[in-house]
């Protein structure tokens, strides 16, 4: 299915059969799990609340529905597969947090106005992570103020101390933090598997549109199954 499925314009006429398999052997192989925290899940409104914010609650039940029944149960999936495996070592998880309490060191994508202006102060919260896929006390936790994970924390340096050459994507949103941290992780010259059913937008139209844009290009999409069987333990 990945060598078919999720296919732009400019890669409609690729031989499928010319795409290398995967392999992610897992002494080199790291899962970045990005921005699985409360502050993304809507509240439901009161009863009693504004028609227009129980409209906008609505409006977010289809992503609602796909975090709880398809991306944290493949997370889990994934989490399942590679603690019991080296690869434990290399498990990250990222989350929106600033360093301060009004969130001043923030970058300009953050402090704008609009849906992205994003403040979740260190400790809050919004800042906890989803305690389906919370991280095990030895497992990697870095905060950032920015959509790319690379570019306001030490991932890059950790990476690289651990001799990581493939990452496996997943988490939200798609087409926002998940989609600037693959571009910047292939543009540092990492393999990238990004995990179609483990990751969500707001839309499955955005999510779509999104997957279509970075395969081929800045990453491989394979499933959660796909991705598991190209694990190599037996190296």
């Amino acid at each position: 299915m990945w060598r078919t499925a999720h296919r732009s314009f400019y890669y409609e006429n690729l031989d499928a059969d010319a795409l290398p398999e995967p392999r992610l052997p897992v002494s080199q192989t790291a899962l970045l799990l990005i921005d699985l925290q409360q502050g993304f899940i809507p509240q439901q409104p009161p009863p009693d609340a504004p028609d227009a914010a129980l409209r906008e609650y609505t409006r977010w039940l289809p992503f609602v529905n796909r975090l709880n029944n398809t991306v944290l149960p493949n997370v889990t999936r994934l989490l399942n597969a590679l603690r019991p495996t080296p690869a434990a070592r290399a498990i990250v998880h990222t989350r929106i947090t600033s360093r301060t309490a009004d969130g001043r060191e923030r970058s300009i994508s953050h402090a704008r106005l609009g849906f992205n202006n994003l403040h979740f102060p260190p400790g809050s919260a919004p800042a906890q992570f989803l305690p389906q896929v919370a991280p095990l006390s030895d497992e990697i936790v870095l905060g950032k103020t920015t959509d790319s994970a690379l570019a306001s924390t030490p991932l890059r340096l950790i990476l690289n101390n651990l001799q990581i050459r493939h990452v496996i994507v997943a988490g939200i949103y798609t087409d926002q933090c998940v989609s600037c941290t693959v571009r910047a992780l292939a543009d540092e010259n990492y393999d990238v598997i990004l995990v179609e059913d483990a990751t969500a937008a707001a839309t499955d139209a955005l999510h779509n549109a999104e997957l279509a844009i970075l395969n081929n290009i800045y990453c491989q999409v394979l499933t959660t199954e796909e991705t598991i069987n190209h694990i190599i333990t037996n190296e």
